[in-house]
């Protein structure tokens, strides 16, 4: 436990069914540094009843406030990457910095800025009250100026006041693809992972069941990817505050060798009276700051967590579905400026992403519903995904695989199913919110468009070969191997062909 309420718990009667009356047991606690020393406490009476009996002494990590935990992030252009992490060094005790270059090459030192949050940062409890943690201070370095694809090697270091440096030990990653360049490229989509303990342990919330599958199976398949989309619902701190250093240690084999990308989610922004477009207590009130501060991304204001990014033959538009997205909001101009921007002879791949379902989902309670949807989504959005010809609609927030067909306005308008070539006539959706948490059921109403279900843990793999080529696979966590895909080709003048509602009126007047 730390200082401030239990990190993990186990029954001491799991390693010993008869402790009760021989009063022996034994066991095993993984433990990440959280900038604190940890001590353990022995309880009787369980969860419902807890009475401390016993308190061991305590230990303590070498250096606990070292540099830990990088989370890459692409910039706010292409040729940026920039280093996230966490210390418990403020700028009064060591100035942050992270030293890289080319692999084996001279190596540069570039700033890094700090920032933490505090407890009143928090809207409500848990997160201002049981669920306190301090999260230590967060730094971020922008590298800049970099080639396109080449490999880079890093370490983050703290200059402390007497001269010092503390270094972390060394990392290393790829740089962007120059936008448009013809390279092969590949990118991880996947929502709701949540985290899990490795050793067994429990936590206040322990219901995340597949998170380790997915973060194992990416760490084992790390050299054949090259981003990761996130697409909201992290760690499901829901308010305790240690889980944030829980999840990101436990992404941090992935997310310090290539860009791991987020969006927000309920469980990282919603809180009543929070400005949040839904009224719920879901974020157990972090309402978004620890998320806006724990991981970088290229908006323009973190708090309204929607932005675009490339990479290379890519163009993803990342919205904020906590955030109100209907015509004549901000957000739904940002959507659609994001959109129009991509020049698709350059960037054929037009991504849209976001954490609740804005198209077409069988899930059981939007089935309940009647919508198939969050309420608003697509009749706000489907317009602008037909007008600018979105490739790909990305959604969490129901924890199941589903392709959905090339579909406009509830009809599929391709009766394709694994390849298509020329037109697509229209976006094909796909639901991937089973990167861990416990598993959505789907709606007995067999839906027309749906072309492929999977009540499992899995995520999504895009691989761009060339400006006309792109394979769509979906991976179960469990095992790593494709269940379903599909394949685009195509040349540019099918993305220029007019489809129903996606081109202005002509005219063949001289």
């Amino acid at each position: 436990m730390s200082c401030n309420g239990i990190v993990q718990y186990k029954y001491a009667n799991h390693s010993n069914a008869f402790y009760t009356t021989t009063g022996k047991a034994s066991v095993l606690f993984q433990l990440i540094n959280q900038r604190e020393d940890f001590s353990f406490a022995l309880f009787s009476g369980g969860l419902s009843n807890p009475k401390l009996k016993a308190v061991s002494n305590t230990i303590a990590f070498a250096n606990p406030k070292a540099p830990v935990f990088p989370r890459l992030a692409t910039g706010k252009s292409w040729d940026e990457m920039t280093v996230t992490w966490t210390s418990g060094y403020n700028i009064d005790e060591a100035i942050p910095f992270v030293e890289w270059g080319w692999k084996g090459q001279e190596q540069k030192r570039s700033p890094a800025g700090t920032l933490t949050f505090e407890q009143n940062s928090m809207c409500g409890p848990p997160a201002r009250t049981v669920g306190w943690r301090d999260p230590g201070f967060i730094h971020t370095s922008f590298l800049k100026d970099l080639w396109p694809n080449i490999e880079h090697t890093y370490r983050l270091g703290h200059l402390l006041t007497n001269g010092s440096i503390v270094w972390s030990k060394m990392y290393s990653f790829k740089s962007s693809p120059f936008p448009g360049q013809d390279s092969l490229q590949r990118v991880i989509i996947f929502g709701d992972m949540g985290k899990a303990e490795r050793d067994g342990s429990n936590e206040y919330s322990d219901y995340q069941p597949g998170s380790l599958n997915t973060t194992d199976q990416l760490i084992k398949d790390l050299k054949n990817y090259d981003i990761v989309m996130h697409i909201g619902d992290l760690p499901y701190a829901n308010g305790y505050i240690s889980q944030w250093d829980q999840f990101t240690a436990q992404v941090a084999p992935i997310a310090s060798t290539v860009p791991y990308m987020i969006a927000s989610g309920n469980h990282e922004r919603d809180w009543p009276g929070s400005g949040s477009f839904y009224d719920t207590p879901d974020s157990g009130g972090e309402c978004g700051v620890p998320a806006e501060t724990m991981f970088y991304v290229p908006a323009e204001n973190r708090a309204k967590f929607w932005y675009s990014t490339d990479y290379g033959m890519f163009h993803f538009c990342i919205a904020d579905t906590e955030h109100d997205w209907r015509e004549g909001t901000e957000q739904y101009k940002f959507i659609e400026r994001c959109l129009a921007q991509a020049d698709r002879r350059k960037q054929p791949w037009l991504i849209f992403a976001a954490h609740r379902v804005l198209g077409y989902s069988s899930n059981d309670w939007y089935g309940q519903e009647g919508s198939f949807e969050e309420p608003m989504g697509r009749e706000s959005l489907e317009k602008l995904w037909q007008k600018y010809k979105v490739d790909i609609a990305f959604f969490g927030h129901v924890h199941n695989y589903e392709r959905i067909c090339p579909i406009y306005q509830n009809q599929c308008v391709n009766s394709e199913r694994t390849h298509y070539s020329g037109t697509v006539n229209g976006t094909i959706h796909a639901v991937v919110g089973g990167g861990g948490s416990h598993l959505s059921e789907f709606s007995p109403l067999e839906t027309q468009w749906s072309l492929y279900k999977d009540y499992d843990f899995g995520f999504v793999k895009l691989t761009a070969f060339n400006h006309s080529s792109l394979l769509f696979e979906y991976k179960k966590s469990s095992d790593g191997k494709v269940y379903d895909s599909f394949t685009i080709s195509r040349d540019y003048r099918d993305v220029l062909a007019c489809v129903h509602d996606s081109c202005e009126a002509t005219t063949l007047a001289s």
